[in-house]
């Protein structure tokens, strides 16, 4: 068997055409532009990357993009007063404070001091707690993205076996809530798992997210399964540097029915999914329609 590659890019290029559209018609039918802040602590090489690459992407779907780059040295006090600004200001429909932040602000504080309608990133702990118990509410945007590649490759996820490798706040945890909400069966595996090969092997969905280079071996895959992998680590080999993911890629597509790639699978779909919440999150101030098929 050789698995169906799972084409990231092609799709998260989909998405944003999907949001173009709609900020288009959100436009033209009510005069409304969303808009989206992104702020930014200190000069961390990889965050100013990801900060320009979401300002431009925001624009080219028509949004309002709002950046705000404050010094490595920003007290937690004017952050906190930006971000009060930020929540106060109708023309801003989602905040998204880069992360991570420099070691003397706190990330929970932070976090939870924006407003929750407006907290595309879904890490405040209200909307940890809606989406646990089921509720509206605004989700991660990795976990969308792996939600919505795996609806579209299969199209009813109803009464599948999910194993997600990998517990964290962002991407594990509501990844399983994700799943539970469209009636799979989820385990929930990590390092200390007992068995943990054939916890997987049960697997129909298999999500990995765990931060270690290409730990699921092909063997431990279910022939057929899907594998969602989420992992981006850089490498090492042949004296050169690669990005690979928490699966070994070349012997899972041996066994699997379909696979992500790394790069060009989940990553892609990240930022595609943060365009996808500033549109409901605009859609959900204005008392207008969700956008379809953008949602969980």
């Amino acid at each position: 068997m050789v698995a169906q590659v799972i084409d990231g890019k092609a799709f998260a290029a989909k998405v944003r055409a999907q949001v173009a559209d709609q900020v288009a018609k959100l436009k033209e039918e009510n005069g409304i532009t969303p808009g989206l802040a992104v702020v930014l602590v200190g000069e961390d090489p990889a965050s100013q990357v990801y900060v320009r690459s979401k300002g431009k992407q925001t624009v080219e779907v028509g949004m309002n993009s709002y950046e705000h780059k404050l010094d490595v040295d920003t007290s937690e006090d004017d952050l906190l007063a930006l971000i009060d600004k930020l929540n106060n200001d109708p023309a801003v429909h989602g905040i998204l404070v880069q992360l991570p932040l420099p070691k003397h602000l706190n990330e929970d504080l932070v976090i939870n001091s924006i407003d929750p309608a407006k907290d595309v990133d879904g890490f405040h702990i209200s909307n940890v707690g809606l989406l646990g118990t089921g509720q509206k509410s605004m989700v991660p945007c990795t976990p969308l993205g792996c939600l919505m590649m795996l609806r579209d490759h299969h199209g009813s996820l109803s009464g599948m076996d999910a194993v997600v490798i990998g517990r964290s706040n962002i991407v594990g945890k509501p990844m399983a809530q994700l799943l539970l909400g469209d009636s799979c069966t989820v385990t929930i595996a990590h390092s200390r798992t007992k068995d943990l090969p054939d916890v997987v092997r049960r697997a129909d969905i298999v999500v990995a997210a765990v931060g270690r280079p290409e730990m699921v071996p092909g063997d431990w895959i279910k022939e057929g399964a899907t594998v969602i992998d989420v992992g981006i680590n850089r490498i090492e080999r042949d004296g050169k540097n690669k990005l690979v993911g928490d699966v070994d890629y070349a012997s899972a597509a041996e066994r699997a029915g379909a696979i992500t790639p790394v790069p060009g699978g989940v990553g892609p779909m990240t930022i595609a999914c943060l365009l996808a919440n500033t549109l409901t999150a605009c859609c959900r101030a204005n008392s207008l329609p969700e956008p379809e098929g953008l949602t969980a």
